[in-house]
């Protein structure tokens, strides 16, 4: 396995370019399988998840050409024969289970393993499928597959009031609803970013949606989508990540500037909030300044949909309180079981405690480098953050959680002046 390897204590400084967004991507791709020719996504980032979906996608006979050279992938699902996404393919991530939805779309049948996924929260499904079947669609279990038809080979179109709120469930029924008879309404749909932009792509195609952007959408079914070219936004959380990096670990007094960003995307609540820690943020349309102050104030937050404060960085937000003069907490109401990175950052000498579904942190604690393993996605990240700030050497093994999220992590690391590198390790090896 891989891992980093990072010498704390070096200040940050310069520019970085923000990736494309991955929780985008993913849905720009399945909406491709819908079209009527080749579409091709560009601004498309280089990461494990993006190259999985490519192989699920490629399953059912679509020509998926995935160009990490130029960024961009090109599907063509006219040659797509095949109605199914296996369980070998679609366990390594849950947003294949997209493919539920896609492949009922464009052929009015589906058969779909149920998804695996992170090693945190239940995040059940059924909420994907009552929503079908209040389309229309004829749904059965057999023997960890779903197995969806639709009568006469198009959904009749129906509505579904969604309890609770789902990006996920959103965009699945949208592929399944888009290419419907008839019409269809989602209420309570979700309104993050990544669902606007795959609906603006989706319209781009003729869908018909009302009320995008809205939590209740209108869904008037077409006979056909057009191929089209569409370019992928930049990736939030990664920007949160890197404005947060930025403010822990930059020059105080000096700005960092992160580039091709979408501000927007974050949401007010975490602007605010952000800024109330005293680092200075200036905004220039897709440009981010961040300047980090010379201490840091302590900000309690807590977690909400969108355009609440992002569960995605809230485990990156428990390293900016470490490196605070006081005591701060994070509430997750989004998923409250998510705080495995607590203890791998107590080895590091962070002073955190999870009390139900908050983590109190005390900051000021001096963090010192140590070897600590990767559990999630956003959890792994948090360990590289606190690294960058911990004395001496710390070790983030088990990072292919990273690469499935953050492009070129290191590399852009490096790029700001930080000391990190990535090197090949045997996990279950004896110690010397």
């Amino acid at each position: 396995m891989d891992r980093f390897v990072i010498n704390g204590g070096r200040l940050l400084s310069g520019s970085i370019k923000i990736s494309g967004s991955k929780n985008t991507a993913l849905p720009l791709m399945a909406a491709a399988l819908l079209a009527d020719g080749p579409v091709t996504i560009t601004n498309i980032p280089s990461l494990r998840d993006i190259r999985t979906f490519a192989r699920v996608m490629a399953v059912t006979g679509a020509n998926v050409a995935h160009d990490e050279s130029s960024h961009s992938v090109t599907v063509d699902a006219e040659s797509l024969d095949r109605t199914e996404a296996p369980y070998e393919l679609v366990k390594r991530m849950r947003a294949s289970f997209y493919m539920l939805g896609a492949l009922l779309g464009r052929e009015g049948k589906a058969r779909v393993s149920l998804p695996g996924g992170c090693a945190w929260g239940p995040r059940p499904v059924e909420l994907h499928l009552d929503g079908m079947k209040a389309f229309g669609a004829e749904i059965d279990l057999e023997q960890g597959y779903v197995i969806a038809t639709a009568p006469g080979g198009r959904l009749p179109g129906g509505s579904f009031t969604m309890s609770p709120s789902s990006v996920g469930a959103t965009v699945n029924l949208l592929l399944a609803s888009v290419l419907a008879k008839g019409n269809s309404r989602i209420e309570n749909a979700a309104v993050e970013p990544d669902v606007v932009v795959f609906s603006e792509m989706l319209q781009a195609m003729g869908a018909r949606i009302g009320g995008a952007g809205t939590d209740t959408l209108e869904i008037e079914g077409v006979d056909s989508l057009a191929a089209v070219n569409f370019e992928n936004c930049a990736d939030r959380i990664e920007l949160g990540t890197f404005m947060i990096a930025a403010a822990i670990a930059g020059t105080p007094g000096q700005k960092i500037i992160l580039t091709h960003a979408r501000p927007d995307h974050l949401g007010q609540s975490f602007l605010d909030l952000f800024q109330k820690t005293g680092t200075e943020v200036q905004i220039d349309d897709r440009k981010v300044a961040v300047t980090a102050p010379a201490e840091l104030t302590p900000v309690n937050v807590v977690t909400g949909v969108y355009p609440g404060f992002p569960t995605d960085l809230q485990a990156q937000w428990t390293i900016l309180l470490a490196c605070t003069n006081g005591n701060g907490k994070v509430r997750e109401t989004i998923y409250p079981d998510r705080f495995k990175h607590i203890p791998e950052l107590r080895r590091m000498g962070i002073n955190a405690i999870v009390v139900g579904d908050e983590v109190v942190v005390e900051g000021g604690s001096p963090m010192q480098g140590a070897q600590v393993m990767s559990t999630d996605l956003r959890a792994s990240v948090s360990l590289v953050l606190a690294g960058l700030v911990a004395r001496g050497t710390t070790y983030v093994q088990r990072v292919y959680h990273l690469d499935r999220g953050y492009e070129n992590l290191e590399g852009k690391l490096i790029e700001l002046g930080a000391d990190v590198s990535r090197e090949r390790y045997d996990e279950w090896a004896d110690p010397e």
